[in-house]
């Protein structure tokens, strides 16, 4: 295996670690994890793991419900064509049942990544964070790419819905000779003198009710535009918070490791400094036991010359 396979390889293994752990952790972790590819020579990884940003929670929750669920996001990208293609062939009908399939399934899947991260009781505001970046992965295949990989870093705030359902409740004539469906049709007049409302009428009387359909459908559009909004509004504000937090949170990193490497780089100097103490109490020790030994035989030699010499 090449050397940069095996630094890709420490960089995902982190990855799947850390944002599939609970954010509280993530800095100390990331911390760890950088050292030990550090210790193993691997610079590269470890630069690399270091760089890996902090989520939030509200997007550690779906990194979560990807990691357990990795079908996730092909549900959303197959209910993301189905939506695409229904509008583009102006289909009424299936764009709004389509339109309920994703409400239904960012609501289920909403609560699954809640139970999955812990977070029934979560405030609405992370509920909601989750919910949107579930319908933007809906809305955009590149942002179900991106969650597929279960490292999103914040929530995701799509700019469009897209997605608009057609004025008119029914669709065209399946004849195609332009009149209102059978449905659409008054019945025939029985009573002398009356007779039945020809195509014209049919005509008219449905464009006066894809007419309103229009304008229920700009006033929604408008609100939904204003919500949207003010959504966008409240997640940048957010967004500004978590990282303002996060740079804190780094700058407190990079002060702990500094005094880290100062504090051991003081241990190994004073270990060195203890190592040339110990040499030297040994040089001493051997030197006392060389004088004790000299005093030793120079008494002896001392008495000898006394027994020698006899009696003064």
């Amino acid at each position: 295996m090449a050397a940069g396979d095996a630094d890709n390889n420490l960089v995902r293994e982190a990855a799947a670690e850390l944002y599939s752990g609970d954010p509280a952790g993530f800095i100390q972790r990331r911390g760890d994890l950088a050292a030990q590819a550090r210790a193993s020579g691997d610079a590269a990884a470890a630069k690399a793991i270091s760089g890996l940003r902090k989520p939030t929670r509200s997007a550690w929750a779906v990194n979560r419900l990807m990691r357990e669920d990795p079908d996730v996001p092909t549900r959303l990208s197959a209910l993301g064509a189905g939506l695409r293609a229904a509008e583009g062939a102006l289909d009424g009908r299936k764009l709004r049942q389509l339109s309920q399939d994703r409400r239904e399934l960012i609501a289920a899947l909403t609560r699954q990544a809640l139970a999955a991260a812990g977070a029934r009781d979560a405030p609405a505001a992370f509920q909601e964070e989750v919910a949107a970046t579930l319908s933007a992965a809906v809305a955009d295949p590149q942002v179900a790419a991106e969650l597929r990989e279960g490292s999103l870093v914040r929530p995701v705030q799509r700019s469009g819905f897209g997605f608009a359902v057609p004025a008119g409740d029914e669709p065209p004539d399946p004849a195609g000779n332009g009149d209102t469906p059978p449905s659409a049709v008054r019945p025939k007049r029985s009573a002398a003198g009356r007779r039945r409302p020809g195509p014209g009428a049919g005509k008219q009387e449905r464009a006066e009710r894809q007419r309103a359909e229009r304008e229920r459908a700009e006033r929604a559009e408008r609100e939904r535009a204003e919500q949207e909004r003010a959504e966008q509004k409240r997640q940048r504000q957010a967004a500004a918070a978590a990282e303002k937090a996060v740079r804190a949170a780094d700058q407190g990193v990079s002060a702990a490791r500094a005094a880290e490497e100062e504090r051991a780089d003081a241990v190994l100097r004073m270990e060195r400094q203890l190592a040339d103490a110990q040499d030297r109490l040994a040089e001493a020790k051997q030197r006392s036991r060389a004088a004790v030994a000299g005093l030793r035989d120079a008494r002896r030699a001392l008495d000898r010359l006394r027994k020698r010499a006899g009696p003064a």
